[in-house]
């Protein structure tokens, strides 16, 4: 249920309870409207001047709640929430739907020769880590080396399932398994591109912050936290079109229409799997809060050294309770 409008807006705030999942689906099928990707820069700059004039209490007296509300919607779309600088068009989640329905489509429609598997799964697995760079925490940072070397090797796993699953099922599976080739390795490269693409996270922890926003320390164990819950929520929103669009295609490219036209196949794959994607993509990220949460005595378990060194210099006191930006 959407907050009550008071006199002041806190722009800071979703409109919607973040602390549940319908409230999530709404904040996300609002910052993720694939519309949002076709906004002038300009545009998005007036956004974020407005919101910082408002914030100052510095706005236009002519500007109305609606006018907050829709900059507010635009710099949630393409501002990253820690470093606050504009994402890479491509990269923004809002991208996600137009940008997946292609390469979804072209996957499943493309499956049976290697040379379309390989040109693909490399165009999929390169969106991807773009899409992982550009949500990723931005209190860590990235190392270009570590980066050139997590997308070789992310893009070099989903060739390696892709093409090892199509040569073991050619011969032991029905032509209808097969067409699940590209969600096994799609699945399995997530698995991999994503902690791979973070990898700074893992290995110099995030930064985690108290309720107030205030820096208290770095924790492996909320990369690892954070970067799981990223990794099944991606695959939670392939899923849907690629798992049944297969079967659906299967029994739809035996109609008349299809056997005579073979090419609106292809075109029937990327407009389905644009529908299921419009749909999947708040759902998948709405899953986990995005501000994720940890209690401070799980920091014990792969940060003790960090946090013993911080309390024998006398310079923490953690709290019960602290947050961090898991990407989406």
């Amino acid at each position: 249920m959407e907050r009550a409008t008071t006199s002041r807006i806190d722009v800071s705030q979703s409109p919607y309870d973040l602390t549940t999942f319908l409230g999530r689906l709404k904040h996300f099928a609002w910052v993720t409207d694939p519309r949002l990707t076709f906004i002038s820069t300009k545009e998005l700059e007036a956004s974020k001047n407005l919101l910082q004039k408002y914030q100052k209490g510095e706005e236009d007296p002519n500007i109305t709640p609606v006018q907050v509300r829709r900059a507010q919607q635009l710099y949630l779309s393409a501002y990253h929430p820690d470093s606050g600088d504009l994402q890479n068009v491509c990269g923004r989640m809002s991208f996600q739907m137009p940008g997946g329905m292609v390469l979804i489509g072209a996957m499943i429609t493309f499956y049976k020769s290697n040379s379309a598997i390989i040109f693909w799964q490399w165009a999929n697995q390169s969106f991807n880590a773009l899409v992982n760079y550009t949500n990723s925490n931005a209190t860590t940072e990235v190392n270009t080396k570590r980066l050139v070397t997590a997308y070789v090797s992310a893009t070099s796993s989903a060739l390696i399932v892709a093409l090892g699953l199509k040569k073991y099922l050619s011969t032991r599976a029905s032509p209808l398994l097969q067409r699940f080739v590209p969600f096994a390795a799609v699945s399995a490269a997530n698995a991999v591109n994503i902690p791979l693409m973070r990898q700074s996270e893992l290995i110099d922890g995030v930064t985690l912050m108290d309720e107030n926003g205030n820096d208290v320390i770095k924790s492996q164990y909320a990369a690892v936290k954070g970067i799981s819950q990223v990794v099944a929520a991606r695959i939670c929103i392939a899923a849907p079109s690629m798992t049944v669009l297969p079967t659906f295609m299967e029994r739809l490219e035996k109609t008349r229409l299809l056997r005579r036209y073979t090419w609106l196949g292809g075109v029937c794959q990327v407009a389905f799997s644009g529908l299921f994607l419009l749909f999947t993509v708040p759902a998948g990220c709405a899953i986990f809060p995005q501000k994720c949460s940890i209690s401070s005595q799980k920091l014990s378990i792969l940060d003790h050294k960090r946090v013993e060194e911080l309390r024998e210099a006398g310079k923490i006191t953690l709290p019960e309770t602290l947050y961090f930006n898991k990407g989406l």
